[in-house]
């Protein structure tokens, strides 16, 4: 986070789009040096020249209409998400371009609904709604997320939410990032170790980002050194788990599965896992709760504010005319 009291070389931007007339209205008049101009991408923007444009939020969620619609803004030198992955987002722009994020936004929902569903598959939830449907009571003792060993793939914001609600929960934690090292909390271990570690896991959550090396991360070789009966949550991007390997071990009724994310996005119709017993899929909404709207209007705030004085914005994932 760039304190505001500290100056920066950057840019002042001076015209900034966002995709929708309510941040348009609410970011009107955080800073009289930005001119706040609304562009959804949907069609050409009116009122405004694209050339002229310095900054761009992106839409929240979407990017099938984005392809080729930022040509038109030559002179762009941000890019600004609303969400907290950024995958995708440097293809739509040239390599100058800053890209931000919305890095802290989604922490809180990402890690709720994480945890929620290691509950829900852990105890059996998705079972009693299923039941409930044929109006049949079966009463059966399910694992429970106390005391489970539970693997945690990804340490950034989001990943250290989800590690203080599973601490609540009573679950053992084992940290897992990019490369293995100490920091306050004790030891993260690397990637490198998922097969050794996965025999002694009954749960791994996945929250890392969706990068060259994290493709395919969960695949083959991991799903099958997980024990018997191990329950696999993705919340963070779909591509992370090979999809084929896990609908194999979870047909074989080795694995069960709680997907936020799938890969492809949606899964095509009649695929094994929307109908796959132990599976639980939910459409993408990690983050989308109602303590988005505000949270991601804070940022926004925070961020035209920097903008309007040429100071470096918060999130940067790529530096751009700030490097």
């Amino acid at each position: 986070m760039t304190d505001p009291s500290t100056p920066s070389a950057g840019p002042i931007v001076r015209t900034l789009s966002v995709p929708s007339a309510d941040l348009r209205d609410a970011l009107a008049d955080v800073s009289p040096a930005v001119d706040v101009v609304l562009w959804d991408f949907s069609d050409a923007p009116e009122g405004f020249d694209p050339a002229q444009l310095d900054a761009a939020v992106l839409p929240y969620t979407g990017r099938a209409h984005l392809d080729g619609a930022l040509d038109a803004a030559p002179n762009l030198r941000l890019v600004q998400t609303q969400s907290t992955g950024y995958d995708g987002v440097a293809d739509l722009v040239g390599p100058g371009v800053a890209i931000a994020t919305a890095a802290g936004v989604h922490a809180a929902a990402t890690a709720e609904l994480a945890v929620g569903l290691a509950l829900a598959s852990l105890r059996g939830i998705d079972d009693a709604v299923r039941q409930q449907s044929e109006g049949r009571w079966h009463s059966a003792r399910y694992p429970g997320l106390a005391d489970r060993r539970v693997l945690l793939v990804g340490v950034g914001g989001i990943g250290e939410e989800i590690r203080r609600r599973l601490v609540t929960f009573e679950a053992e934690v084992t940290r897992v990032g990019s490369a293995a090292r100490d920091d306050d909390l004790g030891h993260v271990h690397g990637s490198d170790e998922l097969v050794g570690l996965a025999p002694d896991h009954d749960v791994v959550i996945v929250i890392t980002p969706l990068t060259g090396p994290t493709r395919g991360l969960i695949g083959r070789e991991v799903l099958a050194a997980l024990p018997d009966g191990a329950l696999v949550v993705n919340v963070a991007r779909g591509a992370v788990v090979d999809t084929e390997a896990l609908t194999r071990e979870v047909l074989a009724g080795r694995l069960k599965a709680a997907l936020d994310v799938v890969d492809p996005e949606p899964l095509p119709e009649g695929h094994p896992l929307w109908s796959a017993p132990g599976v639980i899929i939910t459409p993408h909404i990690g983050g989308n709760t109602e303590a988005f709207p505000p949270r991601i209007l804070a940022l926004l705030k925070r961020q035209v504010g920097l903008l309007g004085e040429g100071r470096e914005p918060e999130n940067l994932v790529r530096k751009g005319p700030w490097d």
